[in-house]
């Protein structure tokens, strides 16, 4: 019961999200360098928020995870702030993605908060990716294309990892 609580918590965040990162339907306006880069760095934030959510309840497996996500996250914030410079896109103040939405961690034990974590990227991996491949069906600007071009690869392999791991709990 617990875990099916955690993956509605999960859906139900993910529909607020999709408004807040750009999730595109067809015919709306392809996203523009500052939509990429708002999402990108709230895509970042969401993963800082895991982080501390597995001070709480997480164990070696998910809190090293987090840690690896967060450390990639930077090295991405590193080169998009690069790009952004260069640019001059200027990020959306009110474009944050809500923080990790887990189970509780006082309403959850180990196996559920873990299977919470997992499920909780999935939509938010799957968002970002959408956002980036539409920003490729127009680009506004070239570096910013190449930079979704060598990010979107990446994701994706992470995106599928978080699925095999909880295929596997």
């Amino acid at each position: 019961m617990r875990v099916l609580v955690a993956i509605v918590l999960a859906f139900i965040g993910t529909a607020a999200l999709a408004d807040n990162i750009g999730e595109r339907t067809p015919g709306e306006r392809t996203p523009t360098a500052n939509d990429v880069v708002s999402s990108l760095y709230a895509f970042s934030h969401f993963q800082q928020d895991l982080l501390e959510s597995t001070d709480l309840k997480g164990n070696a497996e998910v809190k090293n995870l987090a840690a690896l996500r967060v450390e990639e996250a930077a090295k991405r914030d590193k080169a998009l702030k690069e790009i952004q410079q260069a640019i001059g896109a200027e990020p959306h103040a009110g474009k944050t993605m809500p923080g990790a939405i887990l189970v509780e961690p006082e309403a959850s034990d180990g196996p559920t908060y873990v299977r919470s974590f997992y499920a909780a990227q999935i939509p938010e991996y799957e968002s970002v990716i959408t956002l980036l491949e539409h920003y490729l069906n127009g680009p506004d600007n070239p570096a910013l294309a190449a930079f979704a071009r060598e990010q979107l690869p990446k994701l994706r392999g992470q995106v599928k990892d978080v699925e095999r791991t909880m295929a596997d709990k």
